[in-house]
């Protein structure tokens, strides 16, 4: 097996999984605080990798813990705006706007990778548009704040995607997913006593979130992502991605029982056509 058909098969199981979250960690912050679940979730999964791979501690110094602190903080931020809209919008659209992220890889790479995006990337930017408009606004063309939140969280992962990009090849891709998973339990918990009132959960269904989320949402898909994008390329590893929003919504559907309305299923058709235009390889278009 090729190492670029390896990671296409763990990026994609990494998106299922968060995909299927969605549902899961809106049902979970009904009874935990935002940034206090965050901070469990995130903790665990630190102090899981950090057993497994003590011995490469090591090999820490100054540059992996700079970096890996500065890709924390964007995803702290996509993170925390995207557990914050949860709480005002649907697991379905929160899962569609998520995948607008993918769209804006290829314009953030502009500025960051110094990379410009191709003609099908800036229409497929456009169909996402259209999409998100459909999506995040109602017959009063009102825009609710969950969306909002969401759309932040969407600029922050996209983000995290080019920047793991940048430095997954050359670093120690257990050590930037550890470090990356340790900045943002350690902003999730300060947030959390600053803003919040924290507490240990006493409910098994939340432990149970907790636990889901903090193994294989976040411990697991982390340390998947970083080792596997250095076999691929930003805009590959965005365009797996790109399911996120359909495993969201099928996991809304069958979990949680939510029912898309037309408008809005709408909206997720032409974001996921931009999605995929904004990937497809410029040889398509002539």
């Amino acid at each position: 097996m090729s190492k670029q058909l390896k990671s296409d098969i763990v990026l994609t199981l990494v998106t299922m999984v968060w995909g299927t979250t969605f549902i899961i960690v809106k049902n979970a912050i009904q009874t935990l605080p935002v940034y206090n679940f965050l901070f469990l979730r995130f903790f665990l999964a630190f102090f899981l990798l950090i057993v497994i791979f003590w011995k490469k501690l090591t090999n820490l110094n100054k540059r992996v813990l700079i970096i890996s602190s500065i890709i924390g903080v964007m995803l702290f931020s996509g993170y925390a705006f995207q557990t914050m809209g949860l709480k005002y919008t649907t697991a379905s659209k929160s899962g569609f706007i998520t995948g607008f992220s993918v769209v804006l890889v290829p314009l953030l790479e502009t500025f960051l990778l110094k990379r410009k995006p191709t003609k099908l990337a800036i229409i497929g930017v456009f169909h996402a548009f259209i999409g998100l408009v459909f999506l995040t606004t109602n017959i009063n063309l009102s825009v609710n704040i969950g969306d909002i939140l969401t759309l932040f969280c969407a600029f922050a992962f996209a983000i995290h995607i080019v920047l793991i990009s940048k430095y997954a090849s050359t670093l120690d891709s257990y050590l930037l997913a550890t470090m990356q998973i340790g900045v943002v339990a350690l902003l999730s918990g300060i947030t959390s006593i600053i803003f919040e009132k924290p507490f240990i959960p006493s409910s098994l269904k939340v432990w149970s979130a907790i636990i889901i989320t903090g193994v294989l949402a976040t411990a697991f898909a982390f340390v998947a992502q970083n080792k596997m994008q250095a076999y691929t390329t930003a805009t590959h590893t965005a365009l797996i991605f790109s399911m996120e929003p359909v495993f969201a919504a099928i996991a809304a559907f069958l979990i949680g029982k939510e029912v898309m309305s037309p408008r809005a299923i709408i909206g997720g058709i032409f974001m996921l056509a931009g999605i995929v235009l904004s990937e497809l390889p410029e040889k398509v278009a002539r």
